[in-house]
């Protein structure tokens, strides 16, 4: 297995967006609802059936300063948990982030 670092920064190269999340969690189930409501892809890591989701969520909190799930990103860019993809819809502003090109 790759380091978790490595991990992280390969999965969000090559998925526009990107959500880390757990299989029980309701705001990841909300925050996959959102992106399936705007018929826009995107790749979930369940943390809770990864072998290392452990050491990827620590690493997602020391990159992001984020511990939570979902963790979400989008074109390379880290947005937040349900609460801020949620009102950058609301905003408009995920629509220009879903727009822009990855970062990397």
């Amino acid at each position: 297995m790759v380091a978790a670092g490595e991990f992280i920064k390969n999965s969000i190269g090559e998925n526009s967006v990107l959500i880390f999340s757990k299989s029980y969690c309701p705001y990841c189930a909300r925050a996959k609802e959102l992106f399936t409501n705007l018929k826009v892809a995107y790749k979930a890591i369940e943390l809770d059936e990864c072998e290392s989701g452990k050491e990827i969520q620590e690493e997602l909190r020391v990159l992001t300063g984020q511990r939570t799930v979902p963790n979400v990103f989008v074109n390379g860019q880290h947005i937040g948990g349900y609460d801020a993809v949620s009102n950058a819809k609301q905003t408009g502003k995920l629509d220009n982030y879903l727009q822009q090109k990855a970062k990397l």
